[in-house]
């Protein structure tokens, strides 16, 4: 709790640091320094993927200083609410927008690459190409694996890479997205396959990630290490990057 309260006291300076006029020398020497900035320069990239790259920072800093300062407020209440009203319905409407153009763009990659040499579409809709072939065991729906993975959208854009962070992760076959449920149980050990996941069989609807719009095909480039006893299995690292999964988890 009281890691979160100062959490929360940083953010707060650090909004009012971003309120300051441009031209006003902020000093970035002590560690409680750096850390302030960084908080404000992670919340003001997670609130431009939002859309709200037109947040008044001033006004921003004004309301801290108004609360903090006990003094009145200078919009009322219900003129709040409005205008929260107003923001939240332009954030949906961003959202279908993309939720619709993702859908779009993903029915017509999965089509033209059904077409492509060696890729293979299954049952379900799956498409995957061996680009490494191997001969070892198959794993089972019961199974720990093993992998490496890099996970792309369809234009691609990186959204997640146990490679980019020199560590592969230990994932049960049957915890994860049905995409690699299927996958998985189609590979040998020591194979690389390119898996084309359909939304229905990745996230579907959800947006898991500000990285991952809803209704977007994932594309994976995915090796088969190894298949371990689950009894020994390791969890998989939490990653580096807040946008991206440590592995694509089966959807609630």
């Amino acid at each position: 709790m009281k890691q979160h309260r100062l959490a929360a006291a940083v953010a707060l300076v650090s909004l009012v640091l971003a309120g300051c006029d441009s031209q006003t020398s902020v000093e970035l020497k002590t560690p409680a320094q750096k850390a302030s900035y960084g908080i404000g320069l992670n919340m003001g990239k997670s609130l431009a993927q939002e859309g709200m790259d037109d947040l008044d920072s001033k006004a921003v800093a004004q309301g801290i200083e108004d609360a903090v300062g006990k003094k009145e407020q200078k919009l009322k209440d219900d003129e709040l609410v409005e205008a929260f009203a107003a923001l939240q319905k332009r954030a949906e409407e961003r959202m279908a927008k993309m939720s619709e153009e993702s859908a779009t763009a993903g029915k017509k990659f999965l089509e033209e690459n059904a077409k492509k040499d060696g890729v293979v579409t299954t049952a379900s809709g799956l498409q995957y190409k061996i680009v490494k072939k191997a001969d070892g065991a198959q794993p089972k729906p019961t199974d720990v694996v093993t992998v490496h993975y890099t996970g792309k959208l369809t234009n691609g854009t990186t959204f997640d890479s146990s490679v980019d962070r020199g560590s592969p992760i230990d994932l049960p076959v049957s915890g994860v997205i049905p995409g690699w449920v299927e996958g998985l149980q189609l590979m040998h050990v020591g194979e690389k396959v390119e898996l084309y996941i359909p939304s229905d069989l990745a996230y579907g609807a959800q947006s898991p990630s500000p990285a991952i719009p809803a209704n977007s095909v994932l594309v994976f480039d995915l090796e088969l290490l190894a298949i371990k006893d689950p009894s020994k299995a390791e969890a998989p690292d939490a990653p580096d990057a807040p946008a991206a999964p440590a592995a694509p988890a089966a959807k609630k």
